[in-house]
């Protein structure tokens, strides 16, 4: 499983089983591309052992992380707004439903003039294949300078919480490489984050991916997203750039009839608190680092997940730590013949294959602790997973990641 994990980027698996299981899902690509793309770009890439989609249950046991959003940005200067309706979300029990038909009708009419194909809505009436309503609406745009897939979806965060609070950060070079981000603040206090990135991290087809992330004082969470083909994967180029500009679709995410159909959707849940938070895996990564490399760059946060680009003299090298506690569920799925288990009761896995890129190498060392408690290191031959390789093999040996990884004072404070 090890093998396959780098192999394919985790977002093109996660969408294949969900296509797999969810039979309905399918139908509305689009819409689910605008939904759930944005997410993946804009979430670090931190691979947990188990992620649970719907009915989907996926097991990744590669570097062993989960999606976790991550602060990452700044906020550039105010823009003004021409938004003058109030953002406040109305009880949903008084709210009006939009249907699948008045989703793609009101995308069309926020659209500048031209052609529509392959028009795809979901609206907010629960149904008995979808009981939590995710609105949204998708179609190909064609202005005359080439067809353009493009797809709004409408959600609702806890205002103030960790969903709002990363969707007003523009993502991490390291992780995900783009041309431009930029976050700013509209006259009502909404803030929006534009994207001008890639559909794929490792441009091996150039197809671009913009998106608009918006979300109100009050929760309600717009994204919009685009391409310069007529779907997100799959379809040809037909167009240097999408049609909408950064300033259209700061437009289209703000305009006021999306926020009514968040004011249909139920309150949101309160957000759990992420274990993991007094782990302080960066302190950990960099004061375990070996002697003689100099750190060019390193993550931001201090939380379960950190990196480091170090470089010996040789080349830049990737760095990266996953911290889990708890783990021992999937612990037959990490572990299998070819570990090492320990005197104390640790299990230490290597792996030595291929980087995201043809040309990269990816070495890890996988520790569990007897009580389930995970370190789990790996190390690149380049200075991110998206670059060729700067160098033939990691900066760090597996001895020294093994040290490293088997170190007490991952669980000092533990």
């Amino acid at each position: 499983m090890l093998t396959d994990q780098h192999k394919d980027p985790f977002e093109e698996r996660l969408t294949a089983a969900l296509h797999e299981t969810g039979g309905g899902f399918d139908a509305d690509r689009t819409a689910l591309a605008a939904r759930g793309a944005v997410r993946g770009r804009r979430k670090r890439f931190v691979r947990r052992a188990a992620v649970t989609a719907g009915a989907a249950s996926v097991v990744l046991a590669g570097v062993g992380g989960a999606l976790v959003l991550r602060p990452g940005g700044t906020a550039a200067e105010a823009v003004p707004s021409s938004v003058t309706a109030s953002a406040k979300p109305t009880p949903s029990a008084t709210a009006t439903h939009a249907t699948d038909e008045q989703m793609i009708e009101t995308l069309k009419r926020l659209l500048p003039k031209g052609d529509f194909s392959e028009e795809r809505g979901q609206g907010t009436e629960p149904t008995d294949k979808l009981k939590v309503p995710a609105p949204s609406a998708g179609l190909v745009f064609d202005d005359g300078k080439g067809a353009a897939a493009i797809g709004v979806s409408v959600g609702r965060v806890q205002p103030g919480g960790t969903q709002a609070r990363q969707a007003a950060q523009c993502p991490d070079r390291v992780f995900i490489p783009y041309d431009a981000c930029r976050t700013s603040r509209l006259a009502d206090s909404s803030v929006v984050t534009v994207l001008q990135g890639y559909e794929y991290p490792d441009r091996r087809v150039d197809t671009k991916f913009w998106t608009a992330e918006l979300v109100t004082p009050t929760g309600q969470h717009i994204t919009v997203s685009e391409w310069n083909a007529a779907a997100e994967k799959d379809k040809p180029v037909t167009r240097t750039d999408p049609p909408l500009t950064p300033a259209q679709l700061t437009r289209l995410a703000a305009a006021k009839e999306w926020r009514a159909v968040a004011n249909a959707l139920p309150e949101p849940l309160p957000e759990p608190e992420l274990p993991g938070s007094d782990l302080h895996a960066r302190t950990n990564l960099l004061a375990l680092l070996p002697k003689g490399l100099k750190v060019t760059d390193k993550s931001s946060d201090d939380g379960d997940f950190a990196y480091a680009v170090v470089d010996d003299g040789k080349g830049r090298s990737l760095v990266q730590v996953n911290v889990q506690p708890d783990m021992l569920d999937v612990a037959g799925d990490l572990f299998g013949s070819g570990s090492e288990t320990l005197p104390d009761g640790t299990r230490v896995a290597v792996k030595q294959g291929p980087g995201d890129r043809g040309d990269q190498v990816m070495w890890t060392v996988d520790t569990m602790r007897a009580d389930g408690r995970r370190v789990v290191i790996s190390a690149f031959n380049a200075g991110t997973q998206n670059e060729s390789a700067t160098r033939a093999t990691p900066a760090l040996s597996i001895a020294q990641m093994r040290k490293m990884a088997l170190d007490a004072r991952w669980w000092s404070g533990s």
